[in-house]
């Protein structure tokens, strides 16, 4: 097979935090407290947003003609109001928000836009947002500090699996922890690792932080020295052309959608990057986790190929089949090592994902664990399942 490679190294997170052991972070506040009073906000250079010691974070936003500007911040439901001045310029400042990177929007009479003053983005192919960093004291592990730091390359492929008549290049990121031998003789342990539904490859590392959270817990002695796969995790791209009508009806599409990605993923990705890296071919030394569709992926994949690997971690699953006893027929191939599932309490996928941890108890081998977690279908929770779950790998 015809492979291109282009590789880019990144040290860091480009962006600054874009957005789930230890507990997870309380999410955003369900109030603002003050707002900027008109002399102040028309005499100072307009910023946002602007993070406070206090970790108070004020948003301002300046359109004299606006009806209403509300706040959409992640981990809340409801919008937010600002309040207008006689400069025309609108504001608010929340209460003090628990450390995150909070991607927000601003809703101006009725239509979602980004900050227009805020350089932070967090990517995505349908709904990119601002993002407002909230750090930590001391810091959180999802920030970057001074510790040594691994490496994030960027692969650029084109796939001989894609038959959906879409475009055949593709990308992936692969982490190689810090100090990474491609001679050594002990192989690394690999963890391929899933993004949700509209977000692309760079997913877990632009939005969730994977290798800040892997560089921290490394230097803590927490995790093993690991390699991290982030492919493009679309079977088919028809998950994006078709918008979000492919999640009503019979689900046709996202069930061909993780078929076919299981297929391109064990028969294309795997062998391409263990040409690659010095990366273990094993399934004691194999792990699959995703979140959302990315969780549904991990589950089909994993759960039907446990001979390849011995460790599932699925967060925020999207279960598009009910019928679990088929569509997982293939977990009888091998026990886990670990089958691990997590879903936070508000979360609209709440109800499928205790259906489906229920039967996992009683059908699948291995150490079988099921978790709720406070919180929604957000970054806030996922950056905190990666944490939890990161230092069971590789363990048994």
């Amino acid at each position: 097979m015809m492979t291109r490679f282009v590789s880019v190294f990144f040290f860091g997170v480009l962006f600054a935090g874009s957005a789930a052991a230890q507990t997870p972070a309380p999410e955003a506040p369900k109030r603002a407290v003050s707002v900027d009073p008109p002399a102040r906000a028309a005499a100072m250079p307009l910023k946002s947003p602007e993070v406070h010691p206090d970790r108070t974070v004020t948003f301002r936003y300046k359109d004299p003609n606006a009806k209403t500007v509300q706040l959409q911040l992640e981990g809340r439901r409801d919008l937010i109001p600002l309040v207008r001045d006689e400069a025309g310029i609108w504001s608010l400042t929340t209460e003090p928000l628990s450390p995150e990177n909070y991607g927000y929007r601003l809703v101006v009479d009725g239509v979602r836009l980004m900050d227009p003053m805020d350089p932070n983005i967090r990517p995505n192919l349908q709904n990119p947002s601002s993002v407002a960093p909230v750090p930590g004291s001391p810091a959180m592990l999802w920030e970057r500090t001074d510790v040594p730091h691994g490496e994030v390359t960027h692969h650029l492929y084109v796939s001989k699996r894609v038959n959906d008549g879409s475009q055949a290049d593709r990308d992936l990121w692969v982490y190689t922890p810090p100090g990474y031998d491609a001679k050594r003789k002990d192989k690394y342990p690999v963890l391929y690792l899933l993004h949700g539904y509209s977000d692309d490859a760079s997913g877990w590392w632009a939005s969730g932080q994977a290798n800040y959270i892997l560089d921290n817990m490394i230097a803590q002695g927490k995790v093993k020295p690991m390699v991290i796969v982030m492919p493009l995790a679309y079977g088919t791209m028809d998950m994006i052309s078709k918008g979000l009508n492919v999640w009503s009806g019979d689900y046709a599409v996202p069930v061909r959608n993780q078929e076919m990605f299981a297929d391109q993923l064990i028969g294309e990705i795997l062998p391409m990057v263990e040409a690659r890296y010095n990366i273990a071919r094993d399934p004691a030394h194999r792990a699959i986790a995703g979140l959302s569709m990315g969780g549904g992926h991990t589950l089909f994949t994993g759960l039907n190929h446990p001979d390849v690997f011995g460790y599932v971690g699925a967060m925020s699953s999207a279960v598009v089949c009910k019928d679990y006893d088929k569509v997982y027929a293939g977990r009888s191939k091998a026990p886990l090592k670990l089958f691990w599932m997590s879903c936070g309490t508000e979360d609209t996928l709440i109800t499928a994902n205790r259906s489906l941890g229920e039967w996992a108890k009683a059908n699948v081998k291995g150490d079988v664990q099921v978790n709720e977690t406070p919180g929604m279908h957000t970054w806030l929770v996922w950056r905190e399942n990666l944490i939890t779950l990161a230092p069971l790998l590789f363990t048994k």
